[in-house]
């Protein structure tokens, strides 16, 4: 009998290095870690992002993630966001949020976030918008995270932000008996 895939999910606003995480802590804990799947989508459209996108967004980054929990090592999956991140950016271009995602909020879950805080330079991309609100969607991140009544722990440090998401993660899974 196979054991529950423990699901971690690396977040929080623009350029504080979730990517570098998710790989990072994939790497360290010998297992796989499911991409941002917006990235992808939104590399490819020639106009502004709508409710369609959204929805198109969501489904991917749950369809992603599915994939990835059949070749998780060690029972365990790390996730470089998730699609909570289509509700915050909804919510904030869109004025409102996709009822399917509202829906799904309260039955797909994460076993553990951790929650980057903005406290790294800003690194220029194209498919970054928000370069001066880091803090305010930092509490957005704080806002729907309590929300969800999500387990999370914010973490930070510029020279030794991996190793401090090592340690959280390890005091995580020390409760976790894997």
């Amino acid at each position: 009998m196979n054991k529950k895939i423990i699901k971690i999910a690396v977040v929080g606003p623009e350029s504080t290095g979730k990517s570098t995480i998710a790989a990072a802590l994939a790497k360290h804990y010998q297992t796989v870690w499911v991409p941002e799947y917006a990235r992808y989508y939104c590399e490819g459209l020639t106009t502004s992002c709508t409710m369609q996108d959204e929805i198109n967004m969501f489904y991917g980054q749950l369809a992603l993630e599915k994939s990835m929990e059949t070749v998780a090592q060690n029972n365990l999956l790390i996730c470089d966001t998730t699609f909570l991140t289509v509700k915050i950016w909804s919510d904030y271009q869109l004025g409102e949020t996709p009822k399917l995602v509202l829906d799904a909020l309260k039955v797909c879950t994460y076993d553990f976030y951790i929650l980057l805080k903005n406290d790294i330079p800003w690194q220029e991309d194209p498919l970054r918008d928000f370069k001066n609100m880091g803090d305010y969607f930092m509490n957005v991140w704080r806002k729907e995270l309590t929300a969800l009544n999500a387990h999370y722990v914010e973490v930070g440090g510029t020279e030794n932000r991996i190793e401090n998401v090592i340690s959280v993660v390890d005091s995580f899974l020390s409760l976790k008996h894997l």
